[in-house]
Formats: C-alpha cells, structure tokens, sequence
C-alpha cells in the first residue's frame, strides 16, 4: 500500500531529533488508547496485521498532522466499526458524554482480569507456520524486491521495490502478513529471508558506500535476479 506511514526514504520531513527522556506516554489517554487497543485484539475479531493496515488507510494529511497514539485511535475505531462492535453513531455520541445509546457487543467475550492478561502477554503468540515447500532461495543468493504497489498492507517498503539484494539470512516458514491482513486465514506458511542491501543501491551515488539496510522479506515479495 503506498501510504502516508511509508516515509522511508523520504525527502523534507527534517532530521530526526529524539529526546532522550521522552515519556513512553506523554497523556493519560494514550496510555488508556494502547491499553484498550491491545485488550480489543482478545475479541479475536482481527489480527495484527489487520490492525496495522487499518491505521495506514487514515487519510494522508490527518496522518501526517497527528501523533503516533492518534494513529492507533484512529486504528482502534476503525477495527471496532468495520468488526460491528460498534458504530459510528455510537462513538460520537460518547464523544459528546451521552452513554444513552450504548449497545449491547454480540458474541462479547468476558472480560479477562488482570491476571488472565499477564499470563495471556507472557505465553505470546507463534507466527511460524509450517510448508511442505523447500525456500526458493539460499544464502548468497541475489535477488530482487519486487516492484508491485499492491492496494492492501504489505510489509515490503515502497524504498526497497525494484532494487536488488543479498540474502543473508533464512527464518523459515511463516505468516504472509500481507495476506494475513486481509483475513485470509493463516494458511501455508510462506519463506521469510533476511536480505541485505547497499545504500548506493536503495539510494543512489550519494550514500555512503559502507552502509547497508536489511530487510525481513517473505518469498513473495522477492525474485531471481
């Protein structure tokens, strides 16, 4: 998806400056915002993949001009919408302060207590996946990121597509995120390579040669050079 959140690369954003003492939450209500998004995922009505696609379909100038935590609001409300747990007229309403018109959520799971949501964080999830086919590709192999601008989520940056690569490193089979986000079921898993680019290849005559980018790409995304 060629999205605002696609910044890599990138001209006129200015330098990055991090402050070294910034809070991990600057409010109060981005910390109830992170809270709510991830106990929302326990509704199993949607998977990470589609949580992140639905934070890079907010529209580029309202992505552009809010923060990191307006994304995921944004993100959360879509979800929620789009899932039928709740509508739009209901947000607003709340917005306002009138819980008059709250809704009963069908098929709601029970609430999980603070000790279910530790255990449930500790055990994490697996995005392996097994295949019975062999990798395409090996270690050393060069190849190139595919140059496809696919409407939905896809983890391969739009800075990587056409240009060409080492591979460095073989993970296995696991979840295509870019199907995934689209609900399709986890399915066989897909061959995930760690690739290896120069600068000058990804940017051109002007990077400094000794640098190098890697990127984790599914099978997918790649081809034979």
């Amino acid at each position: 998806m060629n999205g605002a959140h696609d910044l890599g690369g990138m001209h006129g954003f200015g330098p990055i400056d991090p402050d070294p003492n910034e809070p991990i939450f600057a409010h109060e209500w981005e910390r109830r915002c992170f809270a709510i998004t991830l106990a929302a995922a326990f509704t199993k009505r949607w998977n990470l993949d589609m949580s992140r696609h639905a934070r890079e379909r907010m529209k580029p100038d309202e992505y552009l001009s809010t923060g990191y935590y307006e994304h995921w609001l944004h993100g959360l409300e879509t979800l929620l919408v789009e899932s039928g747990l709740i509508s739009v007229q209901e947000i607003e309403a709340r917005m306002r302060g009138d819980l008059s018109r709250a809704s009963p959520v069908p098929d709601a799971p029970a609430a999980m207590n603070a000790d279910q949501v530790l255990a449930a964080f500790a055990q994490g999830s697996s995005v392996s996946v097994p295949t019975e086919r062999s990798p395409r590709f090996r270690l050393g192999d060069r190849v190139r990121a595919r140059n496809h601008h696919p409407i939905g989520h896809t983890r391969l940056p739009r800075y990587a597509r056409g240009r060409c690569g080492i591979v460095r490193e073989c993970r296995g089979a696991h979840i295509f995120a870019d199907t995934n986000a689209q609900g399709l079921g986890k399915g066989e898993g897909e061959h995930l390579y760690n690739v290896e680019f120069t600068a000058e290849e990804l940017w051109g005559e002007g990077a400094v040669a000794r640098d190098v980018v890697r990127l984790d790409l599914w099978e997918p995304h790649l081809e034979s050079v």
